[in-house]
């Protein structure tokens, strides 16, 4: 009861720097980390950025190089269930208690910080990074494997030196921070690649690419790029590393990977959407370059880091009759790769959607792909302050998009996932989606409330 009490003590402080907003800029972050002594110091890194698909890439290439008896810490963003989500060791959260003496041994240098009127006070997402790079060097991890925050460049992430950067994609998000093209979201991406360590990237856009490419030439990188993943009657492979789609199905699917020097036949993923098989062969093709710093990984590790992958809210199936469909899309290419997925991997005779978005978002290029497959729709809001207005949201789809279906405006995200549920017939679909934080409040009350019930 006590440690609880310290441990949710120890959260608020946390959550409580949110009010310091975003700081682009990595001299808070090196500050904190010199009066700590420098525990990233030392630690072999991969750092994972991109727009989309950064998190999943960084969870395979975590799960294989584990199941190769690698101790392996994570880190990533935002959480989906519990803060201790965003930083593990071997696919086991931080502790309470760990969390709570890390902060202790923070807390004053944070204070000392804010007192610099050159520094000034540090942000949330840099004091949590700073608690991680702690977490995991007092763990004793063989490698940490890193997903970028927002951006690259600037973002607190950028601290450490990587044996190898990823780069997933690149599309149009956060243009006030990141810049209104995609070359300037690109530059900032880039700022990840370090002197001298090799880049790959998943990216198709040729105006990213190109961006890459000069950085990489600057900094005397190598370059490799993974290619999108082809059907098994695409012949002949002339590109790789590549995924080869063998079979898909509601529970995972199949792949064949061709690689660098390597080629796996039969592999299998339990994520669902054809940019997993994306990302999939990204992590691997890290597993290959990871070889020339001395990680050795067989076969067998592969399928079973692989197949043990679980990356919660993409494209999750929580249940069936009705299906029951999570996906923290919150920007109009995630959405658009998603509108793709849900007929493709699923099927069922009517899509009831509940969406809840980010008032930052861009509503209409979002709204544009899920509506057009939806018959119902329930908007909503997730528990939080920069959540969009579920009436503007609805008002907007009605303006814009002609919305004649049934839809339903229910504020509250628990009373919208209710009666979407009313709403459902055994052989239709529930799709949640918008952002994955509405994925995130109608997950917990599901797993609570609704799964319970049916038990």
């Amino acid at each position: 009861m006590q440690q609880e009490k310290a441990y949710n003590k120890a959260l608020e402080w946390i959550h409580g720097l949110g009010r310091f907003g975003i700081k682009p800029g990595l001299e808070r972050v090196t500050a904190m980390l010199e009066l700590l002594g420098n525990p990233h110091h030392g630690i072999r890194f991969v750092h994972v950025a991109g727009t989309n698909g950064k998190g999943s890439t960084a969870a395979m290439l975590a799960s294989i190089l584990r199941a190769a008896g690698y101790t392996v810490g994570l880190y990533t963003s935002p959480y989906l269930l519990s803060f201790t989500n965003r930083m593990s060791v071997n696919n086991t959260d931080i502790e309470h208690g760990e969390l709570v003496r890390l902060v202790d041994r923070i807390k004053p240098i944070v204070e000392q910080l804010q007192n610099d009127p050159e520094l000034g006070h540090p942000t949330e997402f840099e004091v949590v990074t700073v608690l991680a790079l702690a977490f995991f060097a007092a763990s004793g991890v063989d490698l940490v494997v890193m997903e970028v925050g927002l951006g690259g460049r600037l973002d607190a992430t950028n601290i450490v030196t990587p044996l190898i950067s990823i780069i997933t994609n690149i599309s149009l998000e956060h243009t006030d921070v990141l810049g209104n093209t995609i070359e300037e979201i690109a530059f900032e991406k880039a700022g990840i690649i370090k002197q001298g360590k090799p880049l790959i990237t998943a990216a198709e856009d040729q105006r990213a690419l190109c961006v890459f490419i000069k950085r990489c030439q600057d900094l005397d990188c190598l370059y490799y790029r993974v290619y999108p993943p082809r059907e098994a009657t695409e012949q002949p492979i002339d590109q790789r590393p590549v995924s080869i789609i063998k079979q898909i199905t509601e529970d995972g699917q199949f792949f064949n990977y061709h690689g660098f020097n390597q080629e796996h036949c039969d592999l299998f993923i339990a994520l669902r959407g054809k940019y997993q098989l994306l990302n999939a062969a990204t992590a691997l093709a890290a597993v290959e370059l990871l070889e020339n710093y001395g990680f050795t990984v067989s076969r067998a590790a592969i399928l079973k880091g692989l197949a043990e992958t679980s990356w919660p809210g993409r494209l999750e199936l929580l249940q069936k009759e009705p299906l029951v469909i999570l996906d923290g899309a919150h920007n109009p290419a995630a959405m658009e790769k998603l509108a793709e997925a849900v007929p493709l991997y699923f099927k069922y005779k009517r899509l009831v959607l509940v969406i809840g978005m980010l008032a930052d978002k861009d509503t209409a290029a979002m709204l544009k792909f899920i509506l057009p497959l939806s018959d119902l729709v329930v908007f909503t809001r997730p528990l939080l302050p920069r959540a969009a207005d579920p009436q503007t949201i609805a008002d907007f789809a009605l303006n814009h998009f002609k919305l004649v279906k049934d839809y339903y405006v229910i504020k509250d995200h628990q009373e919208a996932l209710d009666k979407a549920f009313e709403l459902a017939e055994p052989e239709d679909a529930i799709l949640v989606t918008g952002s994955l934080y509405t994925v995130s409040d109608i997950r917990a009350y599901y797993l609570i409330n609704v799964e319970s019930e049916q038990v």
